[in-house]
């Protein structure tokens, strides 16, 4: 007996549409916070705005899920020699100098080297490296140092292979008996905003921090933003567009907070930085 016609379109219909569904890959630990990212939309959740200041975060920047990073050289908890410290890391799936493309180069600072990696002593201002070995002087004594992968534009990646987090001793002074951090604690860095906005750059400018051992989540831990006296709860570990600011020096303030809004402690989970958008 002959398959009628439409049966058999049906058939051929059901597995051309099978044939495309392709699975997910896994993405950046900012986009899985947010909403789904579609093709050709904008990606992002609600804004907040408070004093005429709107935060609005993002989760569609192109997605590196593969990207891994690993810190070589200096090992962790070793001693080097005062002075110039030479670091070298070992990269794959991630090309530094590139540029990172997406919806937000063209509408936040970026850097016209490309990718790089972030690297950060003691939770100071980072120091950008667009070679995978590099040296860089730091003062003797012990320090936490924190590297991670970033995009042209600054955004970090925040998948658990796209970091490093250690410390070393510099010089020959004698280690403290309990570290200066907990590498196995909830901790809190600070990227972005850094230095001085003008023109384009200064319309939307990035909120960027680094979490390490801890996640976010509402009636869980948070970050307490406070942007130029007004404060924010941030409860998804995404970057934030930042909208709104002031002509001259501005501040923002981050806190690691528990749910009743009490700082976890930590060395660096409270930090006050200055930075400046130009009239």
């Amino acid at each position: 007996m002959k398959t009628p016609f439409w049966l058999l379109s049906s058939t051929l219909t059901l597995a051309v549409l099978a044939s495309c569904e392709t699975s997910k890959p896994t993405t950046d630990v900012s986009a899985s916070a947010g909403n789904t990212a579609t093709t050709g939309a904008r990606t992002s959740g609600e804004s907040m705005e408070s004093n005429g200041i709107r935060l609005t975060p993002f989760g569609d920047s192109p997605k590196f899920p593969e990207a891994q990073m690993q810190l070589r050289s200096p090992i962790a908890n070793s001693t080097v020699p005062s002075g110039e410290v030479p670091f070298n890391y070992q990269i794959t799936n991630f090309q530094l100098t590139k540029m990172s493309g997406g919806p937000h180069m063209a509408e936040m600072a970026n850097s016209m080297k490309g990718q790089h990696i972030h690297n950060i002593v003691d939770n100071e201002p980072y120091t950008a490296h667009y070679e995978t070995s590099f040296s860089k002087a730091i003062p003797d004594g012990q320090h936490v140092v924190l590297s991670f992968l970033s995009r042209s534009y600054h955004e970090s990646l925040k998948h658990r292979g796209a970091y490093d987090l250690r410390v070393i001793n510099v010089g020959n002074a004698a280690a403290p008996a309990t570290p200066i951090i907990n590498v196995n604690g909830p901790n809190l860095f600070y990227s972005r905003p850094k230095d001085t906005y003008s023109g384009a750059d200064a319309k939307r400018i990035m909120l960027d921090f680094y979490l390490v051992n801890t996640t976010l989540e509402p009636g869980g831990n948070r970050v307490r933003a406070t942007i130029n006296g007004t404060e924010f709860m941030l409860d998804k570990w995404m970057p934030y567009m930042m909208e709104g600011l002031p002509a001259g020096e501005n501040t923002v303030k981050l806190e690691l907070v528990d749910s009743s809004g009490t700082l976890i402690p930590g060395p660096y989970n409270s930090v006050t930085r200055k930075f400046t958008v130009a009239p």
